[in-house]
């Protein structure tokens, strides 16, 4: 649901409007495969001094975060084999007694200035713009007792583990443990505990998608295999995590990823896939009967994701098809409030602001999972409603 649609989409905006404005368009909007070079510039009103400001989280607890670097001794880089062992940068959020930490920054200055180079050819955009936003976790912070349901997330092809930071802090403070994962190379920049920002070396390369897909799930089970090691788990704070309470949700190629990463990891029981299309498809035989959760943007002229078609007969648990109007592929991530603070247009037909994007992303994956791992009843998920007039209930066509 992001490449052939978010590719068009792109195209199409390229070609109506005036080059002043259709040059800015691709700047933080990832779509799964990269904008052709020097399809983007900088905005020339871009303010010298701008000031982002995510949304607080929703939930009771404060934020903690700290960043870890993994290793995986067992595993060559699946995509620079001469770096050697797979290297994953992994923030991990937890809820947390306020004011006992430091602010976090949003990125490193290195993967700032890599997504906005990467993003906007010519780029003028300040550094500190990204590197500044206001976030609301505090590294470092003091852990509340007690054990929670662990959730991993991946970010969409391009994109840094940081273009999820909204929803990642939103879920802690709901009370889970969040895994934000960098997939090294395949991202605009990765910065190491070395100082070093690795480039995205899969951008613009022949690539079976598949196979991305099936890496990243690769990555996933690593990550679980260091955080649930027992005795020796590679976080400080392993203790916190409910070994039989976990769940994955990603964006774009991330979400696409949550299917193979189901398939081939019991341990992961619940899924979130926003507008990701599956590379790798729901097999016949199920998912194992474990619950679903698809929430995408509208496609032009009524069309749907022909893998989501056909893989949603095959869910075999509890699912959901959600469909949000106004919204565009890059609206389940922060960027589009980046967009709108440094005045970058969006694809022609969103309505959606970037706040209200992702309070609807934070709303309905937060409820999905309070629903299939903590057991908490959701009459959200039900059906639609008066208060999200933008959601829709779709799929059931399909069943």
């Amino acid at each position: 649901m992001s490449r052939l649609r978010t590719t068009a989409a792109a195209a199409a905006l390229l070609l109506a409007l005036p080059l002043s404005v259709a040059a800015a368009v691709p700047a933080l909007a990832a779509p799964t495969a990269p904008a052709p070079a020097g399809t983007a510039t900088a905005p020339t009103t871009t303010p010298a001094a701008v000031h982002i400001e995510l949304p607080r989280p929703t939930g009771p607890y404060a934020v903690g975060q700290e960043v870890l670097h993994l290793v995986d001794q067992n595993r060559p880089d699946p995509w620079v084999p001469s770096a050697g062992p797979r290297q994953l940068m992994v923030s991990l959020y937890y809820p947390a007694h306020a004011g006992t930490g430091s602010p976090t920054p949003y990125m490193t200055d290195g993967a700032a200035r890599a997504l906005l180079d990467t993003k906007v050819p010519g780029n003028t955009i300040p550094t500190e713009a990204l590197t500044g936003a206001r976030t609301w976790a505090e590294s470092g912070a003091r852990p509340q007792g007690g054990h929670y349901p662990l959730i991993v997330l991946s970010p969409g092809f391009t994109m840094p583990r940081t273009s999820l930071t909204g929803l990642a802090e939103d879920l802690t403070s709901r009370g889970y443990v969040v895994a934000l994962i960098d997939h090294t190379y395949e991202n605009t920049g990765t910065t190491f505990p070395d100082g070093q920002t690795l480039p995205c070396v899969m951008c613009g390369r022949p690539k079976d998608w598949s196979k991305v897909d099936e890496s990243r799930a690769k990555d996933v089970s690593f990550v679980l295999d260091r955080l649930t090691d027992r005795p020796h788990p590679a976080w400080r704070y392993a203790r916190m995590i409910d070994r039989d309470r976990i769940g994955m949700a990603g964006h774009s190629a991330g979400g696409a990823a949550t299917v193979p990463a189901l398939l081939t990891d019991d341990r992961i029981q619940a899924g979130a896939d926003l507008d990701g299309s599956m590379d790798v498809l729901v097999p016949a035989s199920g998912i194992g009967g474990k619950p679903y959760l698809m929430m995408g943007h509208p496609l032009p002229g009524g069309a749907e994701d022909s893998s989501w078609v056909q893989s949603w007969p095959n869910l075999d648990g509890w699912k959901r098809w959600l469909t949000v109007d106004g919204s565009n592929h890059g609206s389940f991530t922060d960027f589009p409030l980046f967009m709108e603070k440094l005045g970058l247009p969006q694809d022609p037909g969103t309505t959606l602001s970037g706040l209200r994007a992702i309070e609807l992303t934070r709303r309905y994956v937060g409820a999905f999972f309070d629903l299939q791992l903590k057991g908490i009843e959701q009459p959200l998920l039900d059906g639609p409603t008066a208060a999200d007039p933008e959601v829709r209930f779709d799929g059931s066509g399909h069943s």
